[in-house]
């Protein structure tokens, strides 16, 4: 069995792979102490760890150190590549692309046909046009909904407001409604903004991931929904490499 790994700034998700079947599926914080409490059912069935992540080398570190005292195993990192099955990054510099962005456009180059745009939307958001030969033809990269957030509760002066989010795009009538309405009315430009390129640019599928991606349908973006692209991404590469 192969315990394939998205760690990402604040949480991990994990899936237990037999082949390409998942027999099992979760997600923690990024600490030792909760990894350890949501690996416990399934450390005994890992032969080997495939992991794509995008935080930093101590924590990178941490997480590696912590998997390895779990289960004796050394884990794999994975990062981007300047090619790999047909699909291009248009990167220079492709190692300077965050490994998620990568692997969750490798997923989507294996799973679909013809042109896509990847919207992944966790704690930033990116945005990567691919063409139906597989050149990348770059992105975005924009603050998430909890980065936002939390901008606004930093650095702005005398604005507080409820934690609870308020889905409307209406003009709001005290700060929380301000804000959160703000935020809601922001993405629903996002989304606008991505169905007009997408037809400019003769983009075959729009596709989604992240945590946040259920929220960009609500708002009526009309995209296929696919929640682990990422770990898909990394666990074809980590099997194309490695064969276990």
């Amino acid at each position: 069995m192969k315990l394939v790994i998205d760690a990402g700034n604040t949480r991990l998700k994990w899936q237990v792979l037999s082949g390409e079947r998942v027999t099992a599926s979760g997600a923690c914080l990024m600490e030792r102490q909760e990894l350890a409490e949501s690996l416990a059912p399934i450390l005994a069935q890992v032969r080997a760890i495939a992991i794509t992540t995008v935080i930093a080398e101590d924590r990178r570190d941490e997480l590696s150190s912590a998997l390895t005292e779990l289960t004796g195993l050394v884990p794999r990192f994975h990062w981007s590549e300047a090619a790999r099955g047909g699909l291009r990054n248009s990167y220079a510099a492709p190692e300077r692309m965050g490994a998620d962005r990568w692997h969750g456009m490798y997923g989507a180059w294996l799973r679909l046909a013809g042109s896509f745009v990847l919207v992944d939307a966790g704690s930033a958001v990116t945005v990567d046009y691919v063409t139906a030969q597989g050149v990348h033809r770059g992105g975005y990269i924009l603050p998430g909904k909890a980065m936002m957030l939390r901008g606004l509760r930093q650095d702005v002066a005398r604005v507080g407001f409820d934690a609870d989010e308020l889905h409307s795009v209406a003009p709001g009538r005290a700060t929380s409604e301000c804000v959160h309405h703000g935020l809601w009315w922001m993405w629903q430009a996002m989304v606008q903004r991505l169905e007009r390129e997408a037809l400019e640019r003769n983009v075959d599928q729009i596709v989604v991931t992240g945590g946040d991606a259920t929220d960009l349908l609500a708002l009526g973006l009309t995209a296929i929904h696919l929640p682990d692209l990422v770990l898909e991404g990394v666990a074809a590469i980590d099997q194309e490499i490695y064969g276990l």
